[in-house]
């Protein structure tokens, strides 16, 4: 029988049957590998021929640029020249005008001198002394024009100089700048100074200088970015690059900000005429500010939450008492455990910390923040509509109960301002009021200072004092809201301004404090 394996000649092959799948398979891997490889190839010789193309292009360019320049200078050296030599010209116009006049003034003035010269002469000579005043012209007369010749007026120094030495240019300096032209070279990195760098008031100073002196620096581009992490800024972040171009010292400050992000980012680059550098380290500044949400499953259910915005309705509660019969589909209410009234708070908010209790109720129009305080300093603003019935701001216990208005338990203070039969203005806590005399601003800023036991209330416009609590808070705190058929605005994520730290150490014990309502 014929031997399979044999080869022609009579040489044996090896069978591959047995180890065909693993070879197979790890050809596979390599022909897979290849033909990725083969792609970065064609994407890398592409790549090429675009950078070929781009070569082609920006040469072309930079030397349009380059004899544009030139030719700028020519013209601008043209320009120079034509007007030197005008001012030669009209120098040397003006100086042979003035010696013109002078030498024709000279010259009849000699020539009448000679004439007279010869009169005098001829004179002397016809007659003697004895017969001098009869002889011609009286000797009165002829001695009276020799004495006023014109060549007694004469000036016989020249009005002006013949020397030019003032029209005479050195430009050896021009021409060593000429000589020292060259391509611009590559902004330097600039370097932000954090020591000279500033965080205050919602506005960030940042202040940067170059490595090193670089006279053809046009502008800077500023780069910054909001982030919730510490340290260097991470190559992705959610937020974007914000960007200020034509920056033209060498410092710039961001005002108006919204510190609703515990860091900011900030890069900086230097760029020239022609060309950008590379951008600066980038630094990591702390922007720490009061940062809440209006905790909707705390409100009442009158009022409309959107955000930061609340909006008094008056057909709220009927909309959600239907809502909930239409749920339980039995024409009765819902069960309290399904009832509409308890709010689940959003997973990305912090708990209110009410103990899932029910949202106020009654004539208790209030809603609460979702962040406690229970530390530290804290400022935040509110603007409401001036033609709300009632509106009240300031803080309150969690405990505040769900029937209880702001101002009347000793779980809260606020102030309240209504306008609904007589207007009045009042600071309230523990059921007892203050009236004040600032007249009501439509925007209010609220400072609690948790250690300290201070609530501020200012106009937020102005900055003026309008009120501060003394307490000592023996609970966390959240910002607290009331509105009746009206609406406001709250604003967050700010700073405690300045001005308010300022009066808050001059006017701790200030006269619009009132013991009474602590």
């Amino acid at each position: 029988m014929e031997d399979p394996d044999r080869r022609p000649g009579g040489a044996y092959q090896p069978c591959l049957c047995a180890c065909f799948p693993w070879r197979q398979e790890a050809l596979r891997k390599i022909i897979t590998t290849l033909a990725v490889k083969n792609e970065e190839i064609q994407s890398f010789i592409y790549s090429l021929k675009q950078m070929l193309l781009n070569v082609e292009a920006n040469s072309t360019k930079v030397q349009e640029d380059l004899e544009a320049e030139f030719q700028s200078l020519f013209s601008l050296l043209e320009e120079l020249k034509e007007g030197m030599l005008m001012k030669i010209k009209q120098d040397r116009a003006s100086r042979t005008y003035e010696l013109q006049n002078q030498l024709a003034a000279c010259t009849r003035a000699l020539e009448s001198s000679e004439e007279l010269l010869e009169t005098a002469n001829q004179t002397l000579q016809a007659t003697d002394g004895n017969d001098f005043p009869q002889v011609g012209p009286s000797g009165a007369g002829l001695v009276g024009m020799v004495t006023m010749a014109p060549a007694f007026r004469l000036s016989l120094k020249a009005k002006v100089s013949d020397n030019m030495s003032h029209l005479m240019v050195d430009f050896a300096q021009e021409r060593r700048m000429l000589q020292a032209l060259k391509f611009l070279p590559v902004p330097s990195a600039p370097v932000i100074d954090l020591a000279e760098s500033l965080v205050a008031d919602n506005c960030v100073t940042l202040v940067w200088r170059m490595p090193d002196e670089d006279s053809k620096i046009d502008h800077y581009v500023l780069e910054y970015r909001r982030t919730n992490f510490e340290g260097p800024p991470r190559l992705k972040e959610e937020q974007p690059w914000m960007v200020i171009e034509g920056i033209r010292q060498t410092e710039y400050t961001l005002t108006g900000l919204k510190f609703d992000m515990k860091y900011m980012n900030f890069r900086v680059k230097a760029c020239n005429k022609a060309v950008a550098g590379e951008f600066s380290e980038p630094v990591t500044l702390e922007t720490p500010a009061f940062m809440f949400r209006l905790d909707a499953s705390t409100s009442h259910q009158n009022l409309r939450v959107e955000d930061l915005s609340v909006e008094w309705d008056a057909m709220g509660g009927k909309v959600q008492d239907i809502k909930a019969r239409e749920k339980d589909g039995k024409g009765r209410t819902a069960s309290p455990v399904n009832s509409p009234a308890r709010g689940v708070p959003s997973p990305k908010r912090m708990p209110s910390g009410r103990g899932g209790r029910d949202r106020f109720t009654a004539e208790s129009y209030t809603v609460l923040g979702d962040t406690l305080i229970d530390g530290g300093e804290h400022y935040w603003e509110v603007r409401y509509e001036p033609d709300s019935k009632a509106f009240g701001v300031g803080v309150a216990y969690r405990s505040l109960g769900r029937f209880e208005q702001l101002g009347k338990t000793a779980a809260s203070w606020c102030l309240h301002v209504n306008n609904w039969l007589q207007v009045s203005f009042t600071a309230k806590h523990a059921n007892k009021a203050k009236v004040l005399e600032p007249p009501v601003p439509d925007c209010l800023g609220v400072h609690c200072d948790f250690h300290q036991g201070l609530l501020s209330f200012y106009n937020a416009r102005t900055k003026q004092l309008l009120h501060t609590f003394k307490a000592k808070f023996t609970q966390p705190l959240l910002p607290a809201f009331t509105v009746w058929c009206g609406s406001f605005q709250v604003t967050t994520g700010l700073q405690v301004p300045s001005s308010v730290r300022c009066l808050q150490k001059r006017g701790s014990a200030t006269s619009s404090s009132n013991t009474s309502l602590t």
